[in-house]
């Protein structure tokens, strides 16, 4: 096993450690670790067993899913610009999802299950496309490409906010996913969403050759055969769909698109058939620690894991800016 592998291994451990601690830890129910094993395991344990299956597990399910699939959104962004500050929420399109969040949330007679991520996507394109267009497109300075980001998410955070504000009664639930938070989640939420967010996980999986590919430059990539203009789309795709669906579901969470990358990539290196695993169990450990950080703090409230992610990315972007 090298050393890929045994990174991926000591993650997973981590991973299913805190995943076990969020089935139980900081609980209005006391609950006890063999409670939630044994819960876990289908034995019948009561109120605690309700609390672990009905509450606990899909909460913890869908925040490790949501930081996979954040953190190869940002693998798969920063192959597309080789931009290593590229990432959902630098470029605008967790800014622009949410966007489209709040107006299909208000003004448009969708059902929530399609409507929302659909409306996520929608928003996520428009601003990404955005981003692109002021940022020079793929050739662009990378210092012009994340400016362009940061002026279309503040754009689009003026409009989300003036949603809000026009049609405050009907986008009144659409708070807690702006906040970035997993209180919210229910078994109904984790099955609209694992399948959509599976599917964008495999195809980044499948994708990972062409990055590797894309990363050499566009005129090596176009000599060994690559459509560039295909993979492009393909990619782009693949991180709406991924984004789409986690802001959606629980909101904007920021800088798991940035810091997963790039500790994985200090772990195992440029390679994306490594890099791009040991990110999704990076994004994945990133969020269940936040989840379980926001219950302790101020237990029995919760704080958002959006916000405490945002307190430690912001230093780790202004470092990676000094950096590059």
């Amino acid at each position: 096993m090298g050393r890929g592998g045994i990174c991926c291994l000591w993650l997973g451990l981590l991973l299913c450690l805190l995943a076990w601690a969020g089935l139980f830890a900081w609980s209005a129910l006391p609950i006890s670790p063999g409670q939630a094993l044994a819960a876990l395991l289908g034995t019948p344990g009561g109120m605690a067993d309700l609390v672990v299956r009905q509450i606990r597990l899909p909460r913890v399910l869908l925040a490790g899913l949501v930081g996979a699939a954040l953190a190869a959104a940002g693998c798969l962004m920063q192959a597309l610009t080789r931009n290593p500050l590229a990432s959902p929420g630098l470029l605008g399109v967790n800014a622009g999802a949410a966007l489209g969040v709040v107006l299909v949330s208000a003004w448009l007679p969708l059902d929530s299950t399609i409507g929302l991520p659909l409306g996520a996507m929608v928003g996520g394109l428009l601003a990404w496309g955005l981003v692109m267009l002021l940022g020079s497109g793929w050739r662009g300075e990378r210092g012009r490409l994340v400016l362009a980001g940061i002026a279309v998410s503040a754009l689009c955070g003026a409009l989300t906010r003036a949603g809000l504000l026009l049609a405050e009664e009907q986008a009144s639930g659409v708070l807690s996913f702006l906040a970035g938070s997993f209180a919210a989640v229910q078994p109904a939420t984790w099955q609209s969403s694992w399948p959509g967010l599976l599917l964008g996980l495999l195809l980044a999986l499948g994708l990972a050759p062409a990055a590797n590919l894309l990363a050499l430059g566009e005129a090596r990539a176009a000599s060994l055969g690559l459509n560039l203009v295909a993979l492009r789309l393909i990619l782009s795709l693949t991180v709406l769909l991924l984004v789409g669906i986690c802001v959606s579901r629980v909101g904007a969470v920021a800088f798991v698109g940035l810091l997963g990358p790039h500790l994985a990539r200090a772990l195992v290196g440029v390679d994306h058939r490594r890099l791009l695993p040991c990110a999704m169990l990076v994004g994945a450990c990133l969020t269940l620690a936040a989840d379980l950080l926001g219950r302790a703090l101020a237990f029995p409230a919760e704080t958002p894991a959006g916000a405490l992610l945002a307190l430690v990315g912001a230093p780790c972007f202004l470092y990676l800016v000094r950096r590059t």
